[in-house]
């Protein structure tokens, strides 16, 4: 997939990034540090994938996004 749907909210000192097709967050000091981290989660997650096609993989509901924000 070559486009992600990400939610930002700064929780205490900190940015978190939240990828809404695949739950999964990035976090950091600045909102670019915090994209860049989901980003290397993101392809982290997927090089598992290809050798472990049975991890979960879905989106977010949208309780779990009410939740998150």
């Amino acid at each position: 997939m070559d486009f992600y749907t990400t939610v930002l909210r700064k929780s205490g000192g900190y940015w978190v990034a939240l990828c809404l097709e695949n739950g999964l967050v990035g976090q950091g000091i600045n909102q670019e540090a915090a994209i860049k981290q989901l980003n290397e989660a993101i392809a982290s997650f997927f090089e598992i994938y290809k050798v472990e096609p049975n991890i979960y993989h879905a989106s977010l509901t949208i309780e779990e996004l009410h939740e998150f924000l």
